[in-house]
């Protein structure tokens, strides 16, 4: 199955919601007026993707339907998949590791399908031909350590683990000199689920790229924000609390295949400015994908 047909798939509670909201507007309004265009921002709204950015979204879509002259149901839909695809071709989705070695570093909250992503992106830079190796700097739960392990043993990556309570910082360090060793070509990261009101684990996420930049200064660096898509609005803020922390080079969208609020990613990159690079449609090890735009507004309208 190809990424799109895996999308659309994955996309389908969200693709519901929408297409059927919608055409209940076309069925409900004769003609595409100004009243027309209000109950479509309260659609937008409705599906997680953010006031600031629904609102914008239709003072385009009013400036276009005048300009045009659109009317046709097709017509708004295809003008309004380009006003959301504009919002999310913010930057190259490419991860840059041309370093050798390079390091991509992973955040995010309990539960959002961090070490998932890990195994899944390390899996896709092994069948690159990459050398990989992970660091399981999540020390404060063996659980965490113990699930990595599975996925990186499949995904056919060296891991790097220590003792439960270890200094997360001292892990990474080891792990940066153990890549070096084996000459590999990308250590990948994990840290403990930090939530914005742990100060503490801010702390220790500032100590470890600290270690980072210390020990590789000249190393492409990518630190990707793991986001759970179905929780919505409050996935907008874990991204503002994480950038005041790091700098945030990437997106990573999971669990769009089990919800109607995909319109999220949306509203978090007008938001932030972050390009979404990876996307996640299912369990499997392959089901992660480079994100492409085009595809994901086609799979949602």
């Amino acid at each position: 199955m190809g990424f799109f047909e895996k999308l659309k798939r994955g996309m389908n509670k969200t693709k519901s919601s929408f297409d059927e909201k919608i055409s209940n507007v076309f069925k409900s309004f004769r003609k595409v007026d100004e009243d027309f265009l209000e109950e479509l921002e309260e659609i937008l709204i409705m599906s997680d993707i953010g006031v600031d950015t629904s609102v914008n979204i239709i003072n385009n879509l009013r400036d276009r339907i005048k300009k045009e002259k659109i009317q046709d149901e097709e017509d708004v839909k295809k003008a309004l998949r380009e006003e959301m695809q504009k919002i999310l071709d913010v930057a190259d989705v490419s991860l840059h590791l041309n370093t050798k070695p390079s390091v991509i570093l992973v955040v995010g909250v309990n539960g959002v399908g961090k070490t998932t992503s890990i195994g899944k992106i390390a899996n896709r830079l092994a069948k690159d031909g990459k050398k990989v190796v992970v660091a399981a700097a999540d020390t404060f739960r063996a659980a965490a350590v113990e699930q990595l392990e599975i996925w990186a043993n499949r995904a056919g990556a060296d891991i790097v683990k220590r003792e439960e309570g270890v200094d997360p910082a001292s892990v990474v360090y080891d792990a940066i000199r153990i890549t070096r060793e084996k000459n590999a070509d990308v250590l990948i990261v994990d840290t403990a689920g930090r939530l914005h009101n742990k100060k503490y684990l801010m702390d220790e996420l500032n100590k470890i790229q600290k270690v980072i930049n210390k020990e590789m200064p000249d190393s492409d660096k990518e630190v990707l924000l793991v986001i759970d898509g179905t929780t919505g609005q409050n996935a907008i803020s874990q991204v503002k609390a994480f950038k005041e922390e790091a700098d945030i080079t990437g997106l990573v969208i999971t669990k769009l295949d089990g919800t109607a609020k995909g319109g999220v990613a949306i509203g978090i990159v007008s938001e932030n400015k972050i390009p979404i690079k990876f996307i996640g449609v299912g369990e499997q090890i392959d089901d992660m994908e480079v994100f492409n735009a085009e595809d994901f507004v086609k799979a949602i309208i």
